[in-house]
């Protein structure tokens, strides 16, 4: 099951509140994002990913990714510090061309920067807002199969805040990198983090990240030699 936005966006600030399955969804995932491919139809795609993965009682895992360029792979797990079945929590990501932002309950978790200038590869397309619930037991809980006899399974989505450029074309998506108070997302208080939150993200990541794929194939993926603690 799922739901899609109406329209595209080519920057914004996007977020939602999620309160996953209160029972043993080992298996499924729930995911919030957005993509360039919300068809499933495959290419040159963009997507930036909120994807939790089922499992009995904690941890919690929330998985993040980034596609550019139809270049993914750039998956990093972290264990929740809080229980994301029994309450609403805020999941957001901010999305200019300097920077984008992952943050759970206003905390940055993870920043994936524009280095297109060395040759990676940065978001740019037309994205389209999907939330969604299904099975990923192939990979998603290590292994562990669905239990179908807790079905159904219900992932609940409240809040739905989005501070958008809507994607008009091509030719005119430079209109949506623009700072202007319209924009706020664009300005200078979003080209990078403030000291608070760079010691919030630097928190968050020791504590809680325990896979990156930075630690994997930092020698594929160039960002990762810039800084492995933001890429």
């Amino acid at each position: 099951a799922g739901f899609e936005s109406n329209v595209g966006y080519a920057s914004g600030f996007f977020q939602i509140k999620i309160k996953l399955p209160n029972k043993n969804f080992s298996g499924v995932v729930v995911a919030f994002y957005l993509t360039s491919d919300p068809d499933g139809k495959g290419g040159n795609h963009d997507e930036l990913d909120f994807e939790f993965l089922g499992s009995n009682g904690p941890p919690f895992t929330l998985q993040t990714n980034v596609f550019a360029n139809d270049e993914g792979g750039r998956e990093q797990r972290f264990h929740l510090w809080f229980d994301p079945t029994s309450d609403f929590h805020t999941y957001g990501i901010v999305w200019n061309q300097h920077q984008v932002v992952f943050y759970v309950d206003k905390t940055p978790i993870r920043v994936f920067k524009n280095n297109t200038k060395i040759g990676v590869s940065y978001p740019s397309q037309q994205l389209v807002i999907q939330g969604s619930i299904w099975n990923g037991e192939t990979w998603a809980s290590g292994g562990r199969k669905i239990d179908w006899s807790q079905a159904p399974f219900v992932a609940s989505f409240v809040g739905f805040g989005v501070t958008g450029c809507q994607f008009q074309s091509s030719a005119s998506k430079d209109q949506c990198y623009i700072s202007s108070p319209k924009l706020w997302w664009n300005g200078d208080k979003y080209l990078g983090l403030d000291p608070a939150q760079r010691k919030a993200l630097q928190d968050a990541r020791t504590k809680y990240l325990y896979d990156d794929y930075c630690s994997k194939h930092a020698d594929i993926h160039q960002e990762c030699q810039i800084n492995k603690n933001t890429s």
